[in-house]
């Protein structure tokens, strides 16, 4: 590979700059898609604990107020 390197005239720190400039140029969009899709799943995550946070509470609620009701007389 050398060999023919240097007959074409590209040089060995011009391929690896190359190389480099590909990695970094595939690099961010791959990096920014990865990051828009967790943000998604944790948000999603995070409203459906929000859910269960709010059934949990409401069910709480509901069972304070019918153990306040008086049942009866006290003497």
């Amino acid at each position: 590979m050398f060999v023919l390197a240097s007959i074409v005239g590209v040089r060995t720190g011009d391929f690896i700059f190359l190389i480099i400039s590909l990695a970094l140029l595939l690099a961010i969009p791959a990096t920014i898609i990865v990051l828009v899709i967790s943000f998604r799943k944790r948000n999603n995550r995070l409203k459906i604990v929000e859910e269960k946070l709010d059934k949990v509470l409401s069910e709480t609620k509901g069972h304070r107020d019918r153990s306040s009701v008086p049942t009866g007389k006290r003497n």
